[in-house]
């Protein structure tokens, strides 16, 4: 997949993080949350229905994509590991997908489970006590 153009298109915002810091996380604002909208990514309709489905729980109802990072102590390393994380998801999310090949279970391996289920619930009545 060809790297997308977007930090025209990025909205950086920050705030103070937690966990430790010290001062530091009192002070600074070191969490970045980077969004972007899902309709002005310059990729196409399917693409973007493909990131919308795939992505679904960072989209809010705006149609716009957060990613968050504050696992570093610095604003910038943050936001440089916020984009990253963007891409990264916006790679796999764009990525085409083999369809899943229906399987059965064999009869054997049924026959076998249930078995076990027997076994293990006659167990247990043997443990239980006779009235």
């Amino acid at each position: 997949m060809p790297e997308l153009d977007i930090g025209h298109l990025l909205r950086f915002v920050t705030a103070r993080s937690g966990g430790p810091g010290g001062q530091n996380v009192n002070k600074v604002e070191t969490r970045v949350t980077v969004e972007v909208d899902v309709d002005a990514l310059p990729i196409d309709d399917r693409q973007k229905e493909l990131v919308r489905e795939r992505l679904h729980g960072r989209i809010n109802r705006d149609g716009v994509l957060r990613v968050t990072s504050q696992a570093e102590r610095s604003q910038i390393l943050n936001r440089d590991r916020a984009i990253a994380r963007l891409h990264e998801l916006l790679d796999d999310a764009l990525t085409e997908r083999e369809p899943r090949k229906k399987t059965r279970v064999p009869k054997r391996q049924k026959a076998r489970r249930l078995d076990e289920k027997k076994r293990r619930g006659d167990t247990k009545r043997l443990r239980s006590r006779l009235e």
